[in-house]
């Protein structure tokens, strides 16, 4: 099977890479930025839109909210982000939140961080994929009308991208994530110098409509909710931000300086973006609904269910640039292809925390394994398939999603720079250099505030978004916390069983005696290598088993025994129910009933084939007796192989393959033949 799985494998990952290349998968900055900042920085084609669909339910007089409610979520990002190059430069290692809070607030806190940082995640691959899907269906109709398929279809051909290697998949995704963020900002410049300069009114396409207000008149605590509510879908632009010092490991040298540079350049440009986007939405009145079809009014008529809201992005960028113009296509292919990209985040920071929960013996360590081109492969393909089961499962739809999102950030947030304090405290304590101590003092208050405020959000999005689906979220965090609690408390029991003791123990008795087993079908070539194996063995007893399913057969097999003159005895088991495998387990039990102190060795012959398909048709009473036996104590099984002509086959297709050289190869030589051919001729010249 693996055989045939390897072709496809290689055209679609490419060769495996040595593990000494593992430093050429390093990151620069001018790649690292859209590979672990492609979530914060594509959320402003969805963030602001959230906002104005939260505030809509008051109607439009609530729209003038929108801007403090982004000068709020600017210092939120601030802050998270001066918090976090705190972090990067103190933890280094990769371990980010999860490091910082098992240190600083013991495994719990750690493993809190760990479950949230898991869920978000796969929830950021859900919803940057839906959201993408979304952008592209305003252009193509088959999207909207399949777009769970389309969905499943983007996050496998990402987990390809993803299986390549970070620094192939990085390259991949730079252009677009460099064109949608100067698309944006060519955007925000020209309508700003459009209405400031050339005094032009632009308009939306929805500026003419009006919206139906579920709630009018909102006032007090009613009004003071819904602000938060709008406050905290906004925050939706703050998710990806710990990526980064998650992923400090695959930077280039020096890791922490690059990786702080490019947080501070991430938060600079999101806010940036995000506000440009908030203010050309009020100044083109863009107008959304959370229910457009009865909500949207138009010449004081309901829209209809055959309209569809395009996102705030989409509308400014039509009013800005004009529908079907250069300029707004090239955006609109950026936004929904640098969405789809964002997920790009989690495949970065998904696979490299899930690395360091299984060193950590949390989450099963093939996770800790790298692939054929040096990536976590395992973690890749697990992400994609929760990522799948979640769009499935809420119909790639991201406003359903997104009531679900940045609850786990938020904790993962909120628990770090609580960490981060009592770094400092601690170090403050021992150090007495009054340079660091100032240096130190600062980044204390630096974590100090981000604890308290991301805290404060904290609480704010539990509340308000508790009710449309954050609770999902909270019981993801939980199984993850469950899960990752049992499979710890597993590899620990096992680890103490296999510790090896000081003083002597049974494992190092040896047995009395040596029962060896060769269990026999009927006489042919593997039957007689096992035999021959058998009695080279030094064992005190010896004797051929076999089983009695058809009276004629084992007459048979008694009768050719005798002929050839075996020297082994043969015992014959009967079995009335035609079973194999129980008659040969109760027999190797009784042995080890008899005598406690005796070892005894099953011996299996098997011939091995060489096509995938011909294994389906052989060797399976021998791998369900071989399964069987591994939980007999006493007990040990060894299988004696016979090579078919069809594995010898196999195995010269295998060489071949290996020796395989591409074409030219042969007339231009290895690249090493070349160098000594070079110095030869510089030798002979001088």
């Amino acid at each position: 099977m693996s055989k045939l799985t390897d072709v496809p494998k290689r055209i679609l990952i490419g060769r495996a890479l040595r593990s000494d290349r593992l430093g050429e998968t390093l990151l620069p900055k001018r790649i690292a930025l859209p590979v672990f900042a492609s979530d914060p920085l594509s959320s402003v084609a969805y963030a602001p839109g959230e906002v104005l669909l939260v505030l809509s339910i008051a109607g439009v007089s609530a729209y003038h909210f929108s801007p403090w409610i982004a000068l709020a979520v600017v210092v939120l990002m601030f802050t998270v982000v001066a918090s976090y190059r705190q972090n990067v430069h103190a933890y280094p290692s990769g371990g980010g939140d999860y490091e910082v809070a098992t240190t600083n607030l013991g495994p719990r806190a750690g493993l809190t961080v760990a479950s949230a940082l898991l869920v978000d995640y796969v929830m950021t691959v859900a919803v940057s994929i839906a959201s993408g899907i979304e952008n592209l269906g305003s252009a193509v109709p088959f999207v909207v009308q399949h777009k769970v398929l389309c969905a499943v279809v983007v996050i496998v051909l990402l987990t390809l991208m993803n299986l390549r290697g970070v620094k192939e998949s990085g390259k991949l995704f730079a252009i677009p994530t460099y064109v949608f963020v100067g698309g944006v900002f060519v955007m925000i410049a020209w309508g700003a110098f459009r209405g400031l300069v050339l005094g032009d009114t632009m308009h939306a396409p929805t500026a003419d409509y009006t919206i139906k207000a579920e709630h009018q008149g909102l006032a007090g605590f009613a009004l003071v909710f819904l602000l938060l509510r709008a406050f905290s879908s906004g925050c939706a632009a703050l998710t990806g931000v710990e990526a980064i010092s998650n992923g400090v490991p695959a930077f280039r040298k020096p890791k922490s300086k690059n990786a702080a540079t490019t947080l501070a350049a991430m938060g600079l440009l999101a806010v940036t973006m995000f506000c440009g986007i908030i203010v050309l939405a009020m100044t083109t009145k863009v107008r959304m609904a959370e229910n457009p079809a009865t909500d949207l009014l138009h010449n004081g008529h309901p829209i209809g269910s055959g309209y569809v809201q395009n996102p705030v992005i989409s509308q400014v960028a039509e009013a800005v640039f004009g529908k079907g113009s250069f300029l707004f296509v090239i955006l609109a292919a950026a936004t929904a292809l640098v969405l789809f990209l964002a997920a790009n985040t989690a495949y970065n920071g998904f696979p490299l925390l899930g690395a360091i929960l299984a060193q950590d013996r949390y989450l099963p360590r093939q996770l800790h394994t790298r692939g054929d081109r040096l990536a976590f492969s395992n973690g890749i393909v697990l992400l994609a398939g929760a990522a799948s089961l979640l769009t499935v499962i809420y119909g790639a739809d991201s406003t359903r999603l997104i009531q679900l999102y940045i609850v786990g950030v938020f904790v993962s947030f909120t628990l770090s720079q609580t960490g981060m304090v009592r770094h400092w405290n601690r170090h403050l304590a021992t150090e007495q250099d009054p340079a660091k101590r100032s240096h130190m003092k600062r980044s204390r208050a630096i974590n100090t505030f981000g604890a308290f405020l991301t805290g404060l959000v904290l609480v704010v999005v539990l509340v308000t978004k508790f009710t449309h689906g954050a609770w999902v979220a909270l019981l993801g965090m939980c199984l993850f916390y469950a899960t990752m609690t049992a499979i710890r408390r597993h590899y620990d029991r096992v680890s103490e069983e296999l510790t090896a003791p000081e003083e002597p123990t049974d494992d190092l008795v040896r047995p009395s005696r040596v029962h060896s087993v060769v269990l026999i079908s009927k006489i042919h070539r593997p039957t007689l290598r096992a035999l021959a194996y058998a009695k080279l063995m030094r064992t005190n007893t010896l004797e051929a088993l076999t089983v009695n399913v058809d009276a004629a057969e084992t007459k048979a097999l008694r009768e050719e025994w005798e002929r050839r003159g075996i020297d082994v005895p043969l015992k014959v088991l009967d079995s009335p129910y035609r079973e194999i495998t129980r008659p040969v387990i109760e027999y190797v039990k009784s042995l080890r009933r008899e005598s406690p102190r005796d070892a005894v060795s099953v011996i299996i012959p098997e011939y091995v084939v060489g096509h995938w398909y011909e294994h389906l048709l052989h060797n399976q009473s021998a791998l369900r007796l071989k399964g069987r036996l591994l939980f007999t104590p006493g007990v040990m099984v060894t299988s004696v192989p016979y090579q078919l002509e069809s594995s010898e086959v196999a195995r010269n297709r295998a060489r071949r393959r290996q020796d395989w050289s591409a074409p030219g190869s042969v007339r231009r030589g290895p690249a090493a033949d070349h160098r000594d051919g070079r110095q030869k001729e510089a030798g002979a010249r001088d």
